[in-house]
């Protein structure tokens, strides 16, 4: 019988080897071996005819002649194919004499391949309820996904002790599943004893490479194991990867992560995915985590994302949605995050350090290129967007919604101090060139946007459009009465310079509307607050160019140095153009501690409801050189301030025993008729402060009041069109810089 198959096999082969490249061993337990029958130098059996020896490329191996069942010739391939039947497996290597060998048990297929043949095609179908893939190899190779299932309940579904790169192709229109063991097994160990690591369902030493346009499921089950574990690179192209579950990360690169095109869905217990470095391009991201300190995406370096869909929802205490250790780069593409963790409050010193929830957090610098971001915050004090560096925005449409209230605790030496929420905040430098951005806080002592350095907005050649609105109530720190300590909402808030030079920023606050703790310049934009306590404060304000408007219960404009004395601070108004529009119901229009100066522009203010505050206030000195001023107040009797008799321009400061109604017109023209002023007041009115250039000593004018004008009302101030049918009041002649008149 042996004899007969030997013949066979050397004659079979000798035809075979001129149409067929290979010849195929196929064995009882359901592997075939594959030979090259070029390579084949001879064939023996030993002296008890029960072992055959083929000697192929000078490489003798023998086979039990009894465990043959059959042999056929085909074509060469570098595809080992690899079908799980449940408990048993059937294996079909071409490469078995070629230095690639394929061992089983059970369901456990171990391969080692030190082949040369470049490319090597591993094939896995079927299903195993208990089994494992391991693969050792010294060069790359393709894993190619063709519907297989497998189910290890004691380790990993894959193992991949191998440095090099696996190309897993998940063939098209399959689906394909790894679930891995609620415990492994103490220790893996390799043929030669050493101990492996294996700490996750799919394991790789070597970088992984997703392709293909099936999918792959992973359910990580095992304790403190990953999904998907690379000690290299992770990269997704075309790929549908869905990580059910995983009691660790989603999704582990210890290197790149990054993700071409495709469809990734994450749901973790750690973080969804966690890389050394992220590079997003395209594709579907979707992740959801829901522990504390778990995060959607996190990089210990840089990440980069441009034209992909990403869908983040993390919910635990200080997790984060977006991380990155380094800088961030976030270009064109949908990123939508929402939130509902809480802060942490982690031991420090005396007290604590809080640790937050945030959407999108960097430790360096956030470039913001085009992105369209949606974060809806509403955990206890979450954060937005946060940067302990810079924050650049250069394009794109932001949108941030945040609900969590804030609280007090014990800093690190043990001082109560307050936590909020905040939604754009950085702890470096801001600068918005561009795009839209809309802040939305309703938390107490909530933010809009924050900065510890400057904050830049716009430039010659860039308009970002900016809408921010708080409406939050206070946190009580400490004292009482007068000394009482509240942390308050504010919308734009930062410790250095804050500068506008273009777009248009509105403004909506609970408390201060923008507020810098050094200088506010405005070189031009538009600026609405329709609703602030504070409007726009800091020890130094400039306005060079640009449309302000604004709307608040105390002090519109007020400049200070913060320490509420009655006497010159110091701090300054400086307005050199541009048209100011103010209304104030309680606190002064114009507030200075220390100076103002106006050399141009033009300056409208309805001053409050009643007494004892006014129009404007200013402990040194007001002079006025240029520009356009109409200003009206209440009966605050001495209170009521003109611009200083130093000025070079000339000032009339007119008053009324009777208050001039809000439904009338306040009216000043030349002794030609013509109008310089026509002012209708928001509430009623007990003087009016006006100066201009047109005003000259030695000349007459006369006051009107009533009548009507078919200008344009711009916060009172009538101009263009005709004012007429006014009542005469009071005729004058300007004499010296400031000239009083009661009518």
């Amino acid at each position: 019988m042996i004899k007969k198959i030997i013949l066979l096999i050397y004659f079979t082969g000798c035809f075979a080897v001129f149409a067929q490249e290979k010849m195929y061993i196929h064995k009882a337990d359901d592997i075939t071996l594959g030979v090259s029958l070029s390579a084949i130098n001879s064939f023996s059996l030993n002296s008890g005819k029960d072992t055959l020896f083929i000697n192929s490329a000078n490489v003798v191996s023998k086979l039990s002649v009894s465990d043959i069942d059959s042999i056929s010739f085909g074509e060469d391939s570098d595809t080992i194919q690899i079908h799980y039947a449940d408990n048993s497996v059937s294996i079909i290597n071409p490469l078995a004499f070629e230095n690639v060998s394929v061992g089983v048990i059970g369901a456990t297929v171990t391969i080692n391949s030190t082949s040369e043949v470049k490319g090597i095609n591993y094939k896995v179908s079927g299903t195993t309820s208990d089994g494992m893939l391991k693969i050792y190899s010294s060069s790359k190779f393709n894993l190619l996904m063709d519907g297989v299932n497998i189910t290890n309940s004691s380790g990993p579904a894959i193992n991949i002790q191998s440095n090099k790169q696996a190309s897993v192709v998940l063939i098209d229109g399959t689906t394909n599943s790894l679930t891995d063991g609620t415990s492994y097994a103490d220790t893996c160990l390799s043929e030669s004893g050493a101990t492996e690591n294996q700490n996750a369902a799919f394991y790789s030493k070597g970088a992984l490479s997703f392709s293909g346009t099936g999918s792959l499921t992973i359910n990580g089950l095992g304790g403190d194991k990953h999904g998907i574990y690379s000690k290299d690179d992770v990269t997704i192209g075309d790929a549908t990867i869905i990580v059910s579950s995983a009691n660790k990360d989603g999704i582990h690169p210890k290197d790149v992560f990054t993700v071409t095109s495709g469809t990734i869905n994450i749901s973790s217990t750690g973080d969804a995915i966690d890389a050394g470095s992220v590079a997003i391009t395209g594709g579907t991201i979707t992740t959801t985590t829901s522990t504390e300190g778990s995060n959607g995406i996190s990089s210990s370096s840089t990440a980069d994302i441009l034209n992909a869909e990403i869908n983040i929802t993390v919910s635990g205490d200080q997790a984060k949605g977006l991380k990155s250790d380094s800088s961030m780069t976030l270009g064109s593409g949908n990123i939508t995050i929402n939130t509902s963790g809480g802060v942490v409050l982690e031991t420090s010193g005396s007290g604590y350090d809080p640790s937050y929830c945030t959407a999108i957090k960097c430790d360096t610098t956030i470039t913001i290129n085009g992105a369209t971001i949606k974060i809806k915050s509403t955990g206890k004090s979450g954060k937005g967007i946060s940067s302990d560096g810079d924050i650049i925005i250069n394009d794109g449409n932001i949108d941030i919604t945040a609900s969590g209230s804030g609280a007090t605790y014990k800093d690190s030496s043990g001082v109560t101090d307050t936590y909020h929420s905040t939604c754009i905040g950085a702890d470096g430098n801001m600068t918005i060139l561009g795009g839209t951005i809309i802040t939305t806080s309703s938390g107490a002592a909530g933010r809009g946007i924050t900065s510890d350095g400057t904050l830049t907005i716009g430039s010659t050649e860039s308009s970002p459009n900016i809408n921010i609105t708080t409406t939050g109530s206070s946190v009580y720190i400490s004292g009482s009465g007068d000394n009482a300590e509240y942390d308050e909402a504010k919308t734009i808030s930062c410790d250095g310079a804050i500068t506008i030079n273009n777009g248009i920023v509105t403004v909506s606050s609970a408390d201060d509307g923008i507020k810098s703790d050094t200088t506010i310049t405005i070189n031009g934009g538009s600026v609405t607050i329709s609703k602030a306590v504070e409007g726009i404060e800091a020890k130094f304000i400039t306005i060079n160019s640009g449309t302000i408007n604004v709307a608040a219960s105390d002090d519109g404009i007020n400049s200070t140095m913060g320490n509420g004395s009655e006497t010159n601070d110091g701090s300054c108004i400086y307005i050199n153009g541009g048209t100011i529009g103010i209304s104030v119901t309680a606190g002064d229009g114009l507030d200075s501690n220390g100076n103002m100066a106006m050399t141009g522009g033009t300056v409208i203010i309805n001053g409050p409801n009643s007494n004892p505050e006014v129009a404007f206030d200013y402990n040194g000195t007001f002079n006025i050189s240029g520009g356009f001023l109409i200003a009206s107040g209440p009966n605050s009797g001495n209170m009521i301030q003109a611009t200083s008799t130093t000025s070079s321009q000339y000032t009339v400061k007119a008053t009324t025993s009777q208050a001039l109604s809000s439904s009338s017109l306040f009216n000043i023209q030349d002794g030609s008729g013509i109008s310089l002023v026509t002012f209708k007041p928001t509430r009623n009115a007990y003087y009016f402060i006006f100066s201009s250039s047109d005003l000259k000593s030695g000349s007459s004018y006369n006051i009107y009041t009533g009548g009507s004008s078919t200008g344009t009302n711009n916060n009172g101030l009538y101009t263009g069109g005709t004012y007429s049918g006014g009542t005469l009041k009071k005729s004058f002649s300007i004499s010296n810089k400031v000239t009083s008149v009661s009518f």
